[in-house]
């Protein structure tokens, strides 16, 4: 069944708002953690959500995929750069788990022996 983005989004929206006016210094926090990494103003709004998008792919967080496939359209991204970015997701993903891969096996020795 394919997702109704459009729908998860609002539906997304929605919630995240909710939660901000229960607790409004969440809201208050994650945008000072927001402003934060963009304050040196050395990358532009399109490449910031490229690297949202690959982190939001290796985090496997589908409100941030919406979010931010929706900001990554507005800022002017082309389909094949957002695929070039997931490229690089994927890869840093597979080479992850082939380190801690190494990991495992060395904690399997050390602890079976």
């Amino acid at each position: 069944m394919a997702t109704d983005w459009k729908t998860f989004l609002g539906d997304a929206v929605k919630d995240l708002g909710a939660l901000a006016q229960g607790n409004p210094k969440i809201m208050e926090a994650i945008q000072t953690l927001d402003a934060a990494g963009a304050a040196h103003g050395a990358l532009d709004a399109k490449t910031r959500e490229l690297i949202a998008l690959a982190v939001a792919a290796t985090t496997r967080c589908d409100t941030c995929i919406s979010i931010h496939a929706k900001a990554a359209a507005e800022a002017g991204a082309t389909r094949e750069e957002v695929l070039e970015a997931l490229g690089v997701a994927v890869g840093l993903n597979a080479g992850a788990a082939f380190v801690y891969s190494a990991h495992i096996l060395s904690a399997y020795d050390a602890l079976s022996k």
